[in-house]
């Protein structure tokens, strides 16, 4: 019971920030800890609540991405989209296959986690700040280019870095290349579906003969509530970006991020 209750919890961290761009790997990393969940288990639980998120972009952009296949083969368009997104996903799932057991050791920490809240708060404020300037070029997903997809898949190497945020990165990435708030928003959705499915499914294989058959239910749970999470995640997101910017999500990373500072680096004289 103890183990599927942290499953619930972190259940619901995962669904509640996938799509935010807050960093999920960055809260899970931090609640794992504080819920003193051995480092081995948090790494595949974060696999197993992850999916959840994953299949419920799926389920929710379902229709419009059944469609975007169906229209490929006629539609000069949708097939451009669908090329975009493959260039999209293409530089992070490269650096990240050849550098994977680096990142894991260095990176997966509380302090490089802060380090890269408080960043990516920044460089939020900054993008926000630099966006109001300019006229986004780009208001329908399918008019995206595949140099502004280009652009979208160098950004999301950012997220490589734990804390940093896949979100984050390919949203931001998406505005600097021309593309309007919303417009950058649901290509993130559909780039994150071959993203994460890809990398946790690689995750999964390489992790299956460590998972202790009395956990796969409390697994199961923490799937469940983040796929439920994730849904309304995605509904209030899209709704949110449509009339707001991003500017109290930025906020929240540089307070979260300093306050993890301050309780993972000693003050001078301080033991």
């Amino acid at each position: 019971m103890d183990l599927i209750l942290k499953a619930i919890l972190m259940g619901i961290i995962e669904g509640l920030t996938e799509f935010l761009p807050v960093s999920s790997t960055g809260h899970l990393i931090i609640a794992g800890q504080a819920l003193g969940i051995p480092v081995a288990t948090a790494a595949t639980f974060e696999i197993f609540i992850q999916l959840g998120a994953i299949v419920a972009v799926g389920v929710y952009f379902f229709r419009d991405l059944l469609s975007l296949v169906k229209r490929a083969t006629t539609d000069p368009a949708a097939r451009q989209l669908l090329i975009g997104i493959g260039i999209a996903f293409v530089p992070a799932a490269l650096i990240g296959f050849i550098f994977r057991k680096q990142i894991k050791a260095v990176l997966f920490g509380p302090l490089p986690v802060a380090l890269a809240m408080v960043i990516g708060g920044v460089i939020m404020l900054i993008a926000e700040r630099w966006f109001k300037t300019r006229t986004a070029t780009v208001s329908t997903i399918e008019n995206v280019t595949l140099k502004q997809a280009a652009v979208i898949g160098l950004a999301q190497i950012g997220a490589l870095f734990p804390g940093m945020s896949r979100s984050m990165t390919t949203i931001v990435g998406g505005m600097v290349a021309g593309l309007d708030r919303p417009t950058a928003l649901r290509f993130s959705f559909y780039l994150s579906i071959p993203t994460l499915a890809i990398a946790s499914v690689y995750e999964l294989a390489s992790s299956l003969n460590d998972i202790p058959s009395a956990q796969i239910p409390a697994f199961g749970v923490g799937l469940g509530v983040s796929f439920g999470v994730a849904l309304l995640v995605i509904r209030f997101f899209l709704r949110y970006v449509a009339r707001h910017d991003l500017t109290p999500f930025a906020w929240y990373r540089i307070v979260v991020g300093l306050i993890l500072l301050a309780l993972v680096v000693p003050l001078p004289g301080i033991r």
